[in-house]
């Protein structure tokens, strides 16, 4: 998550020299994710045919940036399984279930972050361990800086989006159901997306 850059090493330079960007070095600081303008979706295949769009209406996190030293960085992130959407509620109800997400019992996924590693001069892999269902696994998500802005309120924003794929089955989700056809119901992968905006604290 870190706003880290390098900048090119001077022609006479005997060794390329890093340095960072003091616009974005002075967003170092803790940030609160503001869940009305960010979301936290997911995309699944179905029925072999089509895609399932779906997202969390209710999550919660905080990012801690740090522009001159990126491996400082870190995110967490709670995200209520009741608050699921795919503009279907019989369906929204089975992922709610048992069958899934088991929500009353397993209510939260969680995500905290233990690794950041700069892989451009605005892309970024977080890795950390995600927890759905008592299960813990890890995943790495490589997410995009979107820039920074002063919003109406005064308040310092910044914006990432990025995405990460991971097999459903790996963390207990593995209900299905076959075809007629050939194949199954719902696919193993699913396609986690990101698209965050957050405040920095005063």
């Amino acid at each position: 998550m870190s706003l880290f850059r390098k900048r090119p090493a001077a022609p006479t330079a005997p060794a390329a020299v890093l340095d960072v960007d003091p616009a974005l070095a002075a967003l170092t600081g803790d940030y609160t994710i503001d869940p009305a303008h960010s979301s936290i979706g997911f995309t699944v295949r179905h029925a072999m045919v089509t895609n399932v769009r779906g997202s969390f209406a209710e999550h919660e996190g905080v990012l801690k940036l740090d522009g001159g030293n990126p491996a400082a960085s870190s995110a967490t992130i709670d995200v209520k399984i009741g608050s699921i959407d795919t503009g279907i509620t019989d369906r929204d109800g089975h992922l709610k279930s048992p069958d899934f997400f088991d929500a009353e019992q397993f209510p939260l996924m969680t995500f905290r972050s233990n690794a950041v590693e700069q892989l451009d001069s605005e892309t970024y892999r977080i890795t950390g361990d995600l927890t759905i269902k008592d299960v813990t696994r890890p995943l790495a998500i490589d997410l995009e800086f979107n820039g920074a802005a002063t919003d109406v309120y005064g308040a310092q924003r910044v914006g990432f989006e990025g995405s990460a794929e991971i097999l459903r089955s790996e963390w207990g989700l593995t209900w299905n159901a076959a075809l007629e056809t050939g194949g199954v119901m719902v696919s193993d992968k699913v396609k986690l997306v990101f698209d965050i905006s957050a405040v920095k604290a005063a």
